[in-house]
């Protein structure tokens, strides 16, 4: 998936990037590089590439161009820099430097993590039976990261007699993880270690025995499990399941009754499952349901019975059904709850008498709670206009009480833990901001713009109380509308440093997301991606016409998928925006697209449409941005990547950004910064990637003359 993840919020803080082609009209030392022609023919068609050779990064003269890039734009902000440390000092202070997670208990154990002041990394613990033991140190990951320029804490998973730890790490960012085995019990770190993995570790009930993912090495696809005993060399792991339709990727992971080791692939459209008795690692993977195109599962297993959230018989929203878990193909499911046209059913939570499921309607999330003795139900009640809510890491099944979160763009992100039998809720912890933050200041609201067809298309927004909203307000307009990813209307302490100064800052809720459940989504995909574009353009006008905002004021932010966002809108009305903030985008659409060695390409054609096939690369050729830079003027630019970027190639913002210094009339600047040690969220660590944060900020504000 082409997004920034990790934590989903890391989208918004990151910035944009932009291309060039014909006779620049900015400042006499933007950098300029070589154009090379590349004639790209398909269908018929022919394309010109001027800047398909930057896309090798063991090039001398690429890393020069990068290096040159990232100094110009240094030098453009330069006047800026106290007012960046002012903001980076700013942001990071409304963070608890000595902090501590809510602990949560599991096979005996109570686990948590712990920060320390002037730390990047958490340090990972537990402590036995009760919060009064001894604590045991898991992983200190700022004595893992020392010396490192980047690093990555992967998936941790403790064996079933707790005396052994399995963990991964990547170093390089580009998302591939080598995974570690330590024995608690005399705090041993093994010798032998199992590279290029996916990152996750699933140990089988026999405690020496785990099941991993691994990636193709170009393409970076998880495309076979592999079996590894402890104590032999990983060279020679049996492979168990290698998934070799390329549109597929595949992971393993292991029941919440610790019963079953499943093995999941899945595209974009078709999911299939595969299991195996934890307790018997040897024996062999049996198919859940067997991949049918378009068929989408997703199983729960509890008490001899499988659980099965679907889309079978054309319940687009999805359905929940459930079938005996020695009987698990579909003539054996039989249903729970029915498909709803109105509600999209997200997800479940099983525990031994309840089920709480994950809902979403009229754009918000619900969490659903059904009492599987006597079938009563009901939902939690939120109290506000827009929020989000999601259930958080529930490893027990024999509690009444369930977990779950909850934020708005006024409250801090809040974790409670709620009685399924008494409907009383205790909130465990609310994110403390240091300072002088009162939520009671704030003021968020939920409106509606027109899609150029009518289309309702929701907006969450939130602003400093005592502002007038008369037109004159900086606003900071966020989307992402790709893979059916859901913006929920959340809050951010970094926002405070805009919010604080004056500016509106909003989300629109555009179609390619799921926000308003399937269908949502399949109107902002394939053929109608362009749904995605207008929506976006349509929330922007409407901002401005109710007055939250005028084009002199106007910014967009978008990452990745959102970076793609970013490069249409300003090619279709470049006029509306002050400036643009794009972050490591995907702007180079079909050449990347029409290469199947690239990571991310095969499995996402269901996404974006196969350019082999003619229907499908001339709708592209009509938004890629790349493709579509033309001689005009453009709004002023931050974009942003990271050189080891998996998700998105670097080259694409910078063949973006060359193309652009060359083609745009303007007198706007056009800034390009490259993270030459990191990848696609950034850089690691709690506080540095604030850094970037700054410098977005800085950028808006500078061109709006704010100083302070």
């Amino acid at each position: 998936m082409r997004k920034i993840y990790v934590f989903v919020v890391a989208i918004v803080l990151f910035g944009m990037s932009c291309n060039t082609e014909g006779d620049s009209t900015e400042e006499p030392n933007a950098p300029t590089v070589e154009q090379k022609v590349k004639e790209l023919t398909t269908h018929g068609h022919t394309r010109i590439d001027n800047y398909y050779w930057l896309n090798d990064r063991e090039n001398p003269d690429v890393i020069d161009y990068l290096n040159r890039e990232n100094a110009y734009t240094d030098t453009m902000m330069q006047h800026t820099e106290a007012f960046q440390e002012k903001l980076f000092n700013e942001i990071v202070g409304r963070i608890k430097q000595t902090d501590e997670s809510i602990p949560y208990k599991e096979n005996g154990y109570f686990y948590y993590n712990r920060y320390e002041e002037g730390n990047e990394h958490a340090i990972y613990c537990r402590k036995k039976e009760t919060m009064e033991a001894d604590e045991e140190i898991l992983l200190n990951a700022n004595e893992l990261a020392e010396g490192k320029s980047y690093f990555q804490l992967g998936g941790m998973s403790i064996s079933p007699n707790n005396k052994l730890l399995a963990y991964s790490v990547d170093t390089v960012s580009r998302r591939k993880y080598t995974i570690y085995f330590k024995n608690l019990e005399t705090n041993e770190i093994y010798e032998e270690t199992i590279p290029l993995t996916n990152g996750g570790i699933t140990w089988a009930n026999n405690n020496k025995t785990i099941f991993y993912a691994t990636k193709d090495e170009q393409t970076l696809r998880s495309n076979k499990i592999h079996k590894h005993l402890l104590g032999t060399n990983s060279s020679k792991d049996n492979i168990v399941f290698e998934e070799k339709d390329e549109t597929f990727s595949c992971y393993v992971y292991k029941s919440k009754t610790n019963d079953f080791i499943l093995i999941g692939s899945s595209s974009t459209l078709t999911t299939e499952y595969q299991i195996l008795n934890a307790s018997k690692p040897d024996a062999k993977f049996t198919i859940f349901q067997a991949r049918e195109r378009g068929l989408e599962y997703s199983i729960t297993h509890f008490d001899n019975k499988f659980y099965v959230v679907t889309n079978m018989d054309g319940a687009k929203n999805f359905k929940l059904m459930e079938t005996p878990d020695n009987k698990t193909s579909k003539d054996n499911w039989t249903e729970i709850i029915a498909h709803r046209n109105d509600v999209l059913l997200e997800g479940i939570e099983v525990f031994k008498n309840y089920l709480v499921i994950d809902e979403r309607a009229k754009g918000l999330t619900q969490i659903r709670i059904i009492n599987q003795t006597d079938k009563s139900e009901h939902y939690l009640n939120f109290g506000e206009e827009t929020y989000s809510a999601w259930v958080t890491y529930n490893p027990e099944l024999d509690t009444e009480t369930l977990r779950y979160a909850y934020s708005s763009m006024t409250t801090p992100s809040s974790t409670f833990d709620y009685s399924m039998v008494s409907k009383e809720k205790e909130l465990l912890k609310q994110q403390e901001v240091v300072g002088d933050f009162d939520p009671i200041n704030y003021e968020s609201k939920r409106l509606y713009a027109t899609a150029s067809d009518g289309t309702q298309v929701p907006i969450s927004l939130v602003y400093k109380k005592g502002i007038k909203l008369d037109g004159s307000n900086p606003l900071l307009l966020y989307a992402y509308g790709s893979y059916g990813y859901s913006i929920d209307a959340a809050f951010h302490s970094t926002r405070l440093s805009l919010l604080d100064r004056g500016f509106v800052y909003a989300i629109a809720h555009i179609r390619g997301g799921q926000e308003l459940g399937r269908d949502w989504y399949e109107n902002g995909k394939l053929l109608k991606k362009m749904n995605t574009f207008t929506d976006f353009n349509a929330c922007a006008e409407h901002l401005i016409s109710e007055k939250y905002t005028n084009k002199d004021k106007l910014f967009a932010m978008g990452g990745s998928a959102g970076g793609l966002l970013m490069g249409v809108i300003v090619n279709l009305k470049p006029e509306i925006y002050k400036g643009v903030i794009a972050a490591v985008p995907f702007v180079d659409v079909i050449t990347t697209m029409l290469d199947e060695s690239i990571p991310l390409t095969t499995s996402e054609f269901d996404e974006w449409g196969n350019p082999k096939d003619s229907v499908y690369y001339h709708y592209m050729l009509s938004y890629s941005p790349y493709d579509n830079v033309e001689k005009k003027n453009y709004p002023a630019m931050l974009v942003t990547t990271g050189l080891h970027d998996s998700q998105v190639q670097y080259w694409e913002p910078a063949k973006w950004v060359a193309k652009l210094r060359v083609m745009k009339t303007d007198k706007n600047p056009l800034l390009f910064k490259i993270n030459m040690e990191a990848g696609h969220g950034g850089a690691s660590g709690r506080f540095k990637r604030y850094r970037e944060t700054a410098l977005e900020y800085a950028f808006m504000f500078d061109l709006l003359g704010i100083t302070e």
